[in-house]
């Protein structure tokens, strides 16, 4: 089946970072809702982890689908099966430049949360890492979960708000149990009051995650 074609491919991929060539791991930086690749970059400031290429797309009008992430899947069609296929051209751009997927991180923030998630449960194998700041899968409420594979002891991080107010707690833990019951090794923090952001707790978690990633590949 070839690629599918929708309105965020041909978008530009920015990066920052290390060359492809000459890194340990990479991470793919997923934007949210009204944000853009550049905004999404500025998290490498904040892990600081100089052995990483990252690399970020861009979603067309800066927006991957149109409604909540609690919608019917065909409500936020074409956007979202285009969303999906534009990580998956960065993971495959990544792969040719010479990292595989063991040694990838995939995460984001918001909307970008969310297709991380999506995208690592409908292509499961074992990543470098994945990381949700303030998301969880894609799909309405009571929605049954049939994903493929497995994500083979791939660390994750979810982190979210108990009052966020575009991301149900209890979408979190679905979340959780649903890539736990793939084989993932998943760590959910659910901050009091914290509200729709990313506090530096979060940041340290994947810190982590990424040393040891660059440890084991040294």
């Amino acid at each position: 089946m070839p690629p599918f074609l929708g309105p965020h491919q041909g978008q530009i991929i920015q990066s920052t970072g290390r060359p492809l060539a000459q890194a340990k791991a990479a991470m793919i930086l997923v934007h949210g809702r009204g944000a853009n690749a550049p905004s999404i970059l500025t998290l490498a400031d904040e892990f600081d982890q100089p052995e990483f290429a990252y690399l970020a797309p861009q979603a067309a009008g800066n927006t991957w689908y149109p409604y909540s992430f609690l919608e019917e899947l065909h409500n936020n069609q074409p956007g979202l099966d285009s969303a999906l296929q534009a990580i998956a051209d960065v993971l495959d751009d990544v792969q040719k430049g010479g990292i595989p997927p063991e040694k990838t991180i995939i995460g984001g923030f918001s909307q970008g949360a969310c297709l991380a998630m999506e995208f690592i449960a409908r292509h499961a194998r074992r990543y470098g890492g994945a990381f949700a700041f303030s998301g969880g899968l894609i799909g309405p409420l009571g929605m049954a979960r049939q994903y493929a594979g497995s994500l083979a002891g791939t660390p994750i991080f979810l982190g979210c708000s108990n009052i966020d107010f575009h991301i149900p707690e209890e979408r979190v833990h679905e979340t959780a149990e649903v890539l736990t019951q793939m084989g993932a090794a998943v760590e959910t923090r659910i901050y009091p009051q914290m509200g729709h952001t990313v506090i530096y707790e979060e940041i340290e978690f994947v810190q982590q995650m990424m040393r040891t990633l660059v440890q084991e590949t040294t």
